[in-house]
Order: structure tokens, then C-alpha cells, then sequence
């Protein structure tokens, strides 16, 4: 859940720079994450490149690499991630609070 606090941050800052010249694009990957975590790399929790530039996209004429449309998409699966991630982990603190209280 921390790191779609920390893509939303990134994403909000994208949008907010959109017709600011020059401005790189910044995106942290969940699934690059997600391989360094399940490799057992300690980097892969929380990377460095937090605000690193994914190197996707086009530079337009100004020399921005931020598309309008591509933020808004990425901000959506963010917060829908996000959703998800809360959903399991109430639904998870449930089944242990059952468990404690014998399934009663």
C-alpha cells in the first residue's frame, strides 16, 4: 500500500508539471518491485529510483515526456491497486480476528 501511496505522489506530480518544459516523467513499476521482492533483493521493497524517469513514452516538442491521458490511465490502476490492497488486507485482519475469537 506504501508504494501506491508513493506512485500516486509521483503520478500527481507528473500531471501537475504536464506543460511545464523539459520535464522528465517520473513512475515507480510495481511488477519490478514485485520480481525484486519475490528474488529476495532488499531494494526491490522500496526502490531507489522512486524518482527515476521509466524511459517510456514520447518527448514532445517542448521536451516533456508526460502524456495527459497516459497519467490519468496510470492514476486510475493506481487507485484501483490501492482499493484491492485494502480490501485484502481488512479482509485478512477479519479472518484473524475470527480465529482469535474461536469462529465464534
Amino acid at each position: 500500500m506504501d508504494l501506491a501511496t508513493r506512485r500516486q505522489a509521483l503520478l500527481t506530480e507528473n500531471l501537475a508539471n504536464v506543460n511545464t518544459p523539459g520535464y522528465k516523467r517520473k513512475d515507480l513499476d510495481f511488477n519490478l518491485v514485485l520480481d525484486d521482492a519475490l528474488s529476495g533483493s532488499a531494494a526491490g521493497a522500496f526502490p531507489s529510483g522512486d524518482q527515476s524517469e521509466t524511459g517510456r513514452g514520447e518527448v514532445r516538442a517542448d521536451g516533456s515526456s508526460v502524456d495527459l491521458e497516459r497519467e490519468v490511465m496510470a492514476l486510475a490502476e493506481t487507485e484501483l491497486r490501492y482499493q484491492a490492497l485494502t480490501e485484502l488486507t481488512g479482509r485478512y485482519f477479519a479472518g484473524l480476528k475470527n480465529v482469535i475469537r474461536g469462529g465464534r
